[in-house]
């Protein structure tokens, strides 16, 4: 019995290998900067072989990570991965997937964007694309500030656009969500179309707002409350991305230009507000400022009404006329004379 204990153990040992061999994907990323960097790591933690390529040199980025870099897309491409994430930006998806040699790819290849956009990259991925490719469109909402530890919440927005109907296909689609969900995120599966109705009230209002207080330079203080805590934080966060995101969510986001009128003329009608009280206030103080001036009765000096100002009684100078009867009388002398 001594002896067969270990070997149990072995064998349940070795049925975890093969199944999480089964499980392992070979991922591969095209666009290794600060956002492909950090999903990287997490996907070569969980036990998936990573590969990478991209314009710039990112060779001992992926080494420190544990993943394979590749220079020459073909050669990347040529190492077959399951899956290929889109992970470059907005501005250059176009670019990248058109250069891309996807004809060294197997058919069965599942692509993937992780942009913060979705409609732009489904519709570009479903025309430059051969039709035997998968298609999943996702949007990892957090990035390396906001998901810099857990990820236990975060929400993952995803589509399956176009995944085949055979077990293989299927089952890369699945495990590729599953290194999410292990995670903890929340999971949502909407439409892209859907994502960017949202995400412009949500994700462009909050970077427009972002941008326009670090515009301020606001600066912590002594006597900081928890909101304006809150909104350095957010300064902090969207300060860190680039304005090429920034502009990606305001040019390829059609629903983003009505949000920010929204946004300006929401600011105006605050202002409105404002000053349309303070104008109120202000007419009241000097209302009662020139009441003080009155003697007592409300009726003004010799040639002013009630207000302090020329009466029904006075010259166009402010000079007082003479009442009406003693005009009549003075032109009743002149005749008699």
């Amino acid at each position: 019995w001594a002896i067969d204990a270990p070997m149990g153990f072995d064998q349940e040992s070795r049925a975890q290998a093969r199944e999480k061999r089964r499980r392992s994907l070979k991922v591969g990323i095209v666009g290794f900067g600060t956002f492909g960097q950090f999903l990287a790591k997490r996907m070569v933690e969980q036990g998936h072989c990573v590969l990478a390529t991209s314009r710039r040199d990112y060779d001992a980025e992926a080494r420190e990570i544990g993943a394979r870099f590749f220079a020459d897309a073909d050669d990347f491409c040529e190492e077959h991965p399951d899956v290929v994430i889109l992970a470059s930006s907005i501005l250059s998806t176009e670019r990248v997937l058109a250069t891309l040699p996807v004809q060294r790819l197997r058919r069965r290849t599942l692509f993937v964007d992780v942009l913060s956009v979705k409609v732009f990259p489904k519709r570009l991925m479903q025309t430059l694309l051969p039709k035997e490719v998968d298609i999943l469109c996702t949007h990892p909402m957090f990035g390396p500030d906001s998901g810099k530890g857990s990820w236990q919440g975060l929400p993952m927005m995803f589509e399956r656009v176009r995944v085949g109907d055979d077990e293989a296909r299927q089952r890369v689609c699945d495990e590729f969500l599953r290194i999410f969900q292990r995670e903890g995120c929340d999971m949502i599966e909407m439409t892209c179309e859907d994502h960017d109705r949202q995400a412009a009230s949500t994700q462009f209002i909050t970077h427009t707002v972002g941008r326009t207080l670090a515009g301020m330079d606001l600066a912590s203080t002594e006597i900081d409350t928890k909101g304006y805590e809150s909104l350095l934080s957010l300064v902090e966060n969207t300060a860190n991305d680039s304005f090429d995101l920034y502009y990606g969510l305001f040019m390829y986001n059609q629903n983003a230009t009505e949000e920010l009128d929204r946004l300006e003329r929401a600011f105006e009608m605050v202002k409105k507000q404002l000053f349309d009280r303070l104008h109120g206030i202000v007419r009241a103080q000097l209302m009662q400022d020139d009441s003080c001036l009155l003697p007592s009765g409300g009726v003004g000096p010799p040639g002013l009404g009630n207000e302090g100002l020329p009466g029904p009684d006075s010259g166009g100078n402010g000079e007082r006329r003479p009442p009406p009867s003693r005009v009549v009388s003075a032109e009743a002398k002149s005749e008699e004379k």
